[in-house]
C-alpha cells in the first residue's frame, strides 16, 4: 500500500479515540495525554467500568468512555485510533477501525497469525486508510544511530543478539506455548530487519525448557536466519536466565568486512573499524537524533504520515514479515528442520483467502500478483506523499 488517506488539516491535533484500557492501554493514556500532536477525544473496552477507572486513576476529564468503537468514533469525532487491545482481538477491532474511514495505530503484533495479517493488509487496502504496527524497539535514538554508521563496517556478515532475562510475569505468559518466541522475540527479529535493510529468507530454530523454568511453554530459543544479502542473523535467548542480565533490548554484535559493532541494547553502540594498511581501529563520527523514543515514537510517526502520506515503517504490509519470522521460526521448531518464508508466507495467504468473510477484501487478496511481491516490492519507507 504506498498510498492512504491523509488529514486536510496539518496542524490541528489529531482527535484520537484508544481502543483497550488494560496494562498496555494505561501506558498510551500517557503517552496520548502528554503528546501536542493529538487530543483524546475518546476510550472504549468491553469493560466499561475499568475503562472509566482507568481515566480517573490518570485524572482525566472530558474523554468519552463507550464500548463499541464505531459509535464512540462517530460521538466524537474522531480522526484516527490507537488500538491497545490484546492481540486475539487486533483483527476484528482494525478492520472495524479502517472500514469506518479511521486511520489505525496498532500495538505489536498485527495480529495472533501471518494469515489474519495478510487480511488486515489487504482490508487497510480496500479502505484506503493507514494502517501502521507500533514495534516501539525501532524507536531509540541510540539504535537509529548504530543504523547510520553499520555503512562503515562494508558488508556485513553476521549479526547477532543475546536476550537473557528471568521475569516472573504470572499470568497467561506463564501458561503461554512458544513464549519466548511469540511474546517477545518479534522485536528482535523486527529490529534486525530494521538493520539490515534485507528481508528473511529462511530460518532453522530449536526451543527446550531448562529445568529450572518457571514456563509451562519453551522459554528458550536458538534461531539461525538466513537473510536476503546472505546475512546470518542468530538470535539466542531464555527468559529463565537470571543473573548477568541482558537489556530488554538484548546484547547485539555485528560482523562486518571492515569492523565490528556491539550495542547493549540501551546506550551507544561500540564500534571498531580496522584500517586496511595499518590495522589499527578508528571510531566513525556520531550521528545526533533526538527523536521521540519507544511508543512516543511510533505514535509521532503515525501523526506525522497522517499529515504528510509518507509511509511509515510500521506499516502493515511491511510490518507482516516481522510476524512471518515469529511464524516460522515456530514451525521449524516443531519440525525440527529448516523452513523457508515462501513456505510461510504461501500457507498464510491460502489461509487467508480461504477463510476471508468480507468479499471486497478477499477480492484484493485474490488480485495481488503474489505475496511475495507485495509484501517484498518496496521497502515502504520514505515513499512519496499521498495526494
Amino acid at each position: 500500500m504506498s498510498s492512504f488517506a491523509t488529514l486536510a488539516d496539518k496542524t490541528s491535533p489529531v482527535r484520537v479515540v484508544l481502543i483497550g484500557a488494560g496494562l498496555m492501554g494505561k501506558k498510551w493514556l500517557s503517552v496520548l495525554m502528554a503528546s501536542p500532536d493529538v487530543e483524546l477525544v475518546g476510550l472504549v473496552d468491553l469493560n466499561l467500568a475499568g475503562a472509566e477507572a482507568a481515566l480517573r486513576e490518570a485524572g482525566i476529564d472530558n474523554v468519552l468512555c463507550g464500548t463499541n468503537l464505531t459509535e464512540v468514533g462517530n460521538a466524537t469525532g474522531a480522526q484516527a485510533v490507537v488500538n491497545a487491545t490484546v492481540p486475539v482481538a487486533h483483527h476484528p477491532t482494525n478492520v472495524e477501525a479502517l472500514l469506518a474511514g479511521l486511520p489505525v495505530l496498532c500495538e505489536k503484533p498485527v495480529a495472533p497469525t501471518v494469515s489474519q495479517a495478510l487480511s488486515l493488509a489487504a482490508a487497510a487496502e480496500v479502505s484506503g486508510q493507514l494502517l501502521m504496527i507500533s514495534q516501539s524497539r525501532r524507536y531509540y535514538r541510540n539504535l537509529a544511530e548504530l543504523k547510520d554508521k553499520l555503512v562503515s563496517l562494508g558488508d556485513v556478515g553476521t549479526v547477532t543478539t543475546e536476550f537473557f532475562k528471568a521475569p516472573h510475569f504470572g499470568g497467561f505468559r506463564e501458561e503461554m506455548e512458544h513464549v519466548l518466541l511469540v511474546d517477545m522475540a518479534i522485536h528482535a527479529f523486527d529490529v534486525a530487519r530494521y538493520l539490515l535493510d534485507q528481508e528473511p529468507v529462511s530460518v532453522y530454530c530449536e526451543e527446550y525448557n531448562p529445568s529450572w523454568s518457571w514456563y509451562a511453554g519453551d522459554a528458550a530459543t536458538t534461531a539461525i536466519f538466513e537473510f536476503s544479502g546472505g546475512v546470518r542473523y542468530i538470535y539466542s535467548g531464555s527468559w529463565c536466565s537470571p543473573g548477568l542480565e541482558t537489556s530488554w533490548n538484548g546484547s547485539w554484535r555485528i560482523s562486518g568486512a571492515r569492523g565490528t559493532a556491539r550495542w547493549d541494547g540501551e546506550n551507544r553502540a561500540d564500534f571498531e573499524i580496522a584500517d586496511d594498511d595499518t590495522g589499527e581501529a578508528s571510531l566513525p563520527q556520531r550521528a545526533d537524533h533526538d527523536g521521540a523514543e519507544e511508543i512516543a515514537g511510533s505514535l509521532a510517526e503515525f501523526v506525522s504520515a497522517l499529515r504528510t502520506g509518507i509511509v511509515p515503517s510500521g506499516e502493515v504490509h511491511a510490518n507482516v514479515l516481522s510476524l512471518a519470522m515469529v511464524e516460522a521460526a515456530v514451525l521449524s521448531a516443531q519440525r525440527r528442520e529448516r523452513v523457508s518464508m515462501e513456505h510461510v508466507l504461501g500457507t498464510a495467504y491460502a489461509a487467508a483467502v480461504n477463510n476471508e468473510a468480507l468479499p471486497e477484501v478477499r477480492a484484493t487478496l485474490l488480485a495481488w500478483p503474489s505475496v511475495e511481491q507485495v509484501l517484498m516490492a518496496e521497502s515502504r519507507i520514505g515513499a512519496a506523499p499521498s495526494a
